[in-house]
């Protein structure tokens, strides 16, 4: 007899070396372009992963499947233990609330300052909290992201490696449990990107969060995975350590780290 999954159950923090993402045999086409082709994909609790492979391969993809931002044709999803492809709006938007995502363009309102982008986000989800609340919130994330001094500039104002961590700001600001990072550090300066990448570790060790990271730049991959992942033709082609994979007999595999 098949069991569906509680309220509380869904809200149930997963603990020990439990996965927090699952994925099996996930597919994904569009018309007669198949994209995934069957990716098996495991992300452990308080393990930042990433995932690399040519422009096309499905990374992006992957991990707006696992948000629910996109369809798959078929597979499972399992986050925190639910498999979300058999949820409706109301179960999936509980799971979604646990799980921040950082676009590549950071996405701020840009008619809004800093402190309004990150007030909107937060009371959106957390319609209790005072004006106060809600301020020594949005305080305290700008801090750990090292851009307090940025709270009444507008987006136009910041620079890029500026608008990366506000957009970490906002992510972090309802505390999520997983962050999907798609491409961090794509378009910025390498001293900036070591510094996103230096910030995804702190981010890691603070908060305890489980991670995605889909990015092109090996200078990141190296410095922020526990372990990698490459896509190639639909599916998971290679799976590691950077220090494993770079070692390959394999020359596909290889390449990615000259």
């Amino acid at each position: 007899m098949i069991q569906e999954k509680t309220n509380l159950e869904l809200n149930t923090p997963v603990t020990g070396n439990d996965p927090v993402i699952e994925i099996k045999e996930l597919y994904k086409s569009f018309g007669t372009n198949e994209v995934l082709k069957g990716v098996n994909l495991t992300v452990n609790k308080g393990e930042n992963l990433v995932v690399l492979g040519k422009s096309g391969s499905g990374k992006s993809i992957t991990i707006k499947c696992i948000v629910g931002l996109m369809d798959i044709d078929r597979g499972e999803i399992k986050v925190f233990g639910s498999d979300i492809t058999k949820m409706d709006n109301s179960e999936l938007n509980k799971i979604r609330v646990r799980i921040g995502f950082l676009f590549q363009n950071a996405a701020l309102y840009d008619s809004m300052s800093v402190r309004e982008n990150l007030g909107f986000t937060l009371k959106r989800h957390a319609k209790d909290l005072s004006a106060e609340e809600v301020e020594n919130q949005i305080k305290e994330i700008l801090e750990s992201v090292g851009l307090s001094e940025a709270i009444d500039k507008m987006p136009s104002e910041l620079s890029g490696g500026m608008r990366k961590r506000i957009g970490l700001a906002r992510t972090l600001i309802l505390k999520p449990e997983i962050i999907l990072y798609d491409e961090p550090t794509t378009g910025l300066d390498t001293i900036t990107s070591r510094e996103i990448s230096e910030l995804v570790l702190e981010i890691q060790k603070k908060y305890k969060t489980s991670s995605i990271i889909i990015t092109h730049d090996m200078a990141c991959a190296k410095h922020t995975s526990d372990r990698l992942m490459i896509l190639k033709d639909g599916v998971i082609h290679a799976e590691g350590t950077y220090d494993e994979l770079e070692k390959s007999d394999d020359e596909w595999v290889r390449s990615f780290f000259i």
